[in-house]
């Protein structure tokens, strides 16, 4: 089965597709091939996007790509602090001491 990745919109109007199917008395089984989706992503959605309407939708998957670049900015941030303690450590231990001084 070819894999297809679906906007937050495309995955509300398949969910509200499926609320009408299974008014309509199908069973599942039937809606996700329906669907063209397995069980386990169609209860991943439902769980997600439950009672979301499709613009709701597209601004949470902005927000969580919008988490994703700040957790690496301050992953980076984190790492540059380590690299300059290390060599401000570094640098410490190894200067010659100052010549010359009090007569």
């Amino acid at each position: 089965m070819k894999r297809t990745r679906h906007t937050p919109q495309q995955i509300v109007a398949k969910l509200r597709e499926a609320d009408a199917m299974l008014a309509a008395g199908r069973p599942v089984a039937q809606i996700v091939q329906h669907l063209g989706v397995s069980e386990p992503t169609y209860a991943r959605w439902r769980q997600q996007y439950g009672g979301m309407k499709a613009d709701e939708a597209k601004r949470l998957k902005e927000l969580e790509i919008e988490n994703t670049r700040l957790k690496r900015l301050v992953a980076d941030q984190a790492l540059d602090m380590a690299i300059l303690k290390e060599a401000n450590s570094y640098l410490g231990k190894h200067q010659r001491p100052k010549e010359g001084g009090a007569s």
